[in-house]
C-alpha cells in the first residue's frame, strides 16, 4: 500500500498535522484548554506536571515536552508557561526550535493574565492552522515508520491472539526497514531471558537485563497494597495468574526480530528494527514515552477492553477476543479474536493489523481518534527512568 505523510524540516515524516498547545506547568492548563476549545485544528494537552525541585523530575518532564513538541505528527507547537515554574519554558522551546519546528512560548505573567494570553494564543494557533492546511502529503516508505507497542486490560487470550498477531505485524514492519518499540519493563519480568537471547550484542543485553533487574527490585519490595500495579485485578479476572505469565504474553508483541537497543524513557531510537524502551506498565505514561521518542502510531492490544488514546498519535486497538470486540465496538479497530474462533491465522490477522496501520497512516481515523481520546501522562520521574548523565541535559 502506498503511504503518504507530512515531511518535516528535520526530515522525519508525520501521519497527522496537528497544532499542539501544551503547558509547561499545570497552572497554565486553563489557557491551553481555552485555546484548544476554540481552534478546531489545535490539540490542547493539559497535564499535572511542571513545578518540582527534583533534577531528575525536571529532566524527564522537559524531555517529554520536547519530544511531543518536535514530533513529526505536529505542524507547530505553542507552549504556555506561567513564568515561575521550575521547568524551563525557554529551554524546551529552544530545543523544539532546533528541529525546525514552528514554536512559540507565551508566559501568563508577562502577557497579563488568562484573557490576554488566550487572545494571543488564539492568534498564533489560527495562523498556524491556516499554514498547516496548505501542507501537502507526499509519498514515503514504511522504513520511516516508528510504531509503539502497548498492551492494557490484558486477559488470558492476549498472549494467544492479539499479542502474537501484533508480533507478526511488527516483524513485517521490521522486514521493510521500519522500527517498533516494545515497552513496559515490568511486563518483561520473567521473560527477559527470551529477549536477552535476541539482543544484537552484549552491551544491549546488559542494558536490557539491568532495566528488568531494577524493575524486579521494585516489584520485590512493593507492599501488598501496591502489588496491583504489576498485575491488576482486571488481569486476574481475565485469567492471568502471575507477572511471568503476563510477561510471556506481553513480549509476543515484539515478534521474532533481534533487539537493536534499549532506550531510556522518551528517547528517540538511534537504530532501526526492534528496540525496547524502559517504561512503566501504566498504559498512558508508557505510550506517552514512546510517542515522545518519535512513534507516529501505536498498536495497542487488549482483552478486557480500553478506550485509551493519545493526543498526537493514532492508537490502533487490537482486541484478543470476539466477545470484548463486540461489546466495546466503539473502541476496537481490529479483532484478533478471529484466531481464537478458528476463523483466521495469526499471520492473517498480523497482515490485517499492518494493512490497518497503513490506512491509518494515510488518514483513516482510529476509534480512539473518533471519540477524542487524548490521554497523556508522564512516567513518575526518577533516576530509574532518566538515568541522568553528567554530560547531557536531554
Amino acid at each position: 500500500m502506498k503511504l503518504t505523510g507530512y515531511r518535516r524540516t528535520d526530515g522525519r515524516i508525520g501521519c497527522r498535522n496537528h497544532i499542539l498547545v501544551i503547558p509547561t506547568v499545570q497552572c497554565a492548563n486553563r489557557v491551553v484548554e481555552l485555546i484548544g476549545e476554540q481552534v478546531p485544528e489545535a490539540v490542547g494537552v493539559p497535564h499535572v506536571w511542571g513545578c518540582t525541585f527534583g533534577v531528575a523530575d525536571n529532566h524527564v518532564i522537559e524531555r517529554t515536552l520536547v519530544g511531543f513538541g518536535s514530533h513529526p505528527n505536529v505542524y507547530a507547537t505553542l507552549l504556555v508557561s506561567l513564568g515561575c515554574e521550575t521547568i524551563s519554558g525557554e529551554q524546551v522551546a529552544a530545543r523544539i526550535a532546533a528541529t525546525g519546528k514552528p514554536v512559540e512560548l507565551l508566559t501568563i505573567q508577562e502577557c497579563g493574565g488568562t484573557a490576554k494570553t488566550t487572545e494571543r494564543g488564539l492568534e498564533i494557533a489560527r495562523r498556524w492552522a491556516a499554514e498547516a492546511a496548505a501542507v501537502e502529503r507526499e509519498a514515503f516508505g514504511a522504513e520511516e515508520l516508528i510504531v509503539a507497542l502497548e498492551c492494557g486490560g490484558s486477559d488470558a487470550f492476549s498472549g494467544l491472539s492479539a499479542n502474537p498477531a501484533v508480533g507478526a505485524a511488527s516483524d513485517r514492519l521490521v522486514e521493510t526497514g521500519g522500527t517498533v518499540i516494545l515497552s513496559e519493563t515490568t511486563e518483561i519480568i520473567g521473560a527477559e531471558h527470551l529477549l536477552a537471547e535476541r539482543c544484537v550484542d552484549a552491551a544491549v543485553r546488559k542494558d536490557l537485563l539491568d532495566a528488568v533487574a531494577s524493575a524486579e527490585m521494585r516489584f520485590a519490595t512493593a507492599s501488598r497494597e501496591a502489588s496491583g500495579i504489576y498485575i491488576t485485578p482486571g488481569n486476574i479476572e481475565g485469567g492471568l495468574t502471575t507477572i511471568a505469565e503476563k510477561s510471556l504474553g506481553c513480549i509476543h508483541k515484539a515478534g521474532n526480530s533481534p533487539v537493536q537497543e534499549v532506550l531510556t524513557y522518551g528517547r528517540r531510537p538511534s537504530r532501526r528494527g526492534l528496540v525496547v524502551m524502559d517504561t512503566p506498565g501504566y498504559d498512558v505514561s508508557s505510550i506517552t514515552g514512546m510517542v515522545a521518542g518519535g512513534a507516529q502510531l501505536t498498536f495497542f492490544t487488549t482483552g478486557r477492553g480500553s478506550p485509551t488514546g493519545c493526543p498526537i498519535a493514532p492508537v490502533v486497538k487490537v482486541c484478543s477476543n470476539s466477545d470484548t470486540f463486540g461489546r466495546l465496538a466503539d473502541n476496537m479497530d481490529v479483532n484478533a479474536g478471529a484466531v481464537i474462533d478458528g476463523n483466521a491465522t495469526l499471520e492473517e490477522v498480523g497482515k490485517a493489523i499492518f494493512d490497518e496501520a497503513c490506512a491509518v497512516v494515510n488518514g483513516k481515523r482510529t476509534k480512539s481518534e473518533e471519540y477524542g481520546h487524548r490521554e497523556f501522562a508522564i512516567a513518575a520521574p526518577s533516576v530509574y527512568y532518566c538515568r541522568l548523565e553528567a554530560n547531557e541535559l536531554g
